[in-house]
């Protein structure tokens, strides 16, 4: 019974962290933005923001793709035994995860060139 437990355990704590910071994360943000429009300051710091979010599933789908073939290439040089299984694996997501970051910001430079600069 007890082996049972900890699993579970853990889960709900893990999941109870996960909800909390994003919490705190969203009402400190409405905060903030009430406070500066209470103080009537300028909003353009909000739409600078939202410049950048509207590609932003272009970056994570190319950080996702990108750590998705660096598994499959850590997969690969494991198998052939060309690196170790926990090298192997953490350095080429790694890798290419920032290729796809990399990617990204020569693609909004290309698109947007004031953006990239």
């Amino acid at each position: 019974m007890d082996g049972n437990l900890v699993p579970i355990i853990l889960f709900i704590s893990l999941f109870g962290s996960v909800f909390g910071i994003v919490y705190v994360a969203v009402t400190a943000r409405n905060k903030e933005r009430l406070a500066l429009i209470e103080k009537g300051m300028d909003s353009s710091i909000f739409k600078a923001s939202e410049t950048h979010g509207r590609y932003n599933a272009l970056k994570w789908g190319l950080v996702i793709v990108g750590v998705g073939i660096g598994l499959i290439l850590g997969n690969i040089f494991d198998m052939n035994g060309i690196m170790d299984e926990e090298v192997a694996y953490f350095a080429m997501t790694l890798v290419f995860g920032g290729f796809g970051l990399l990617l990204y910001y020569l693609l909004i430079r290309k698109i947007k060139p004031e953006m990239g600069d």
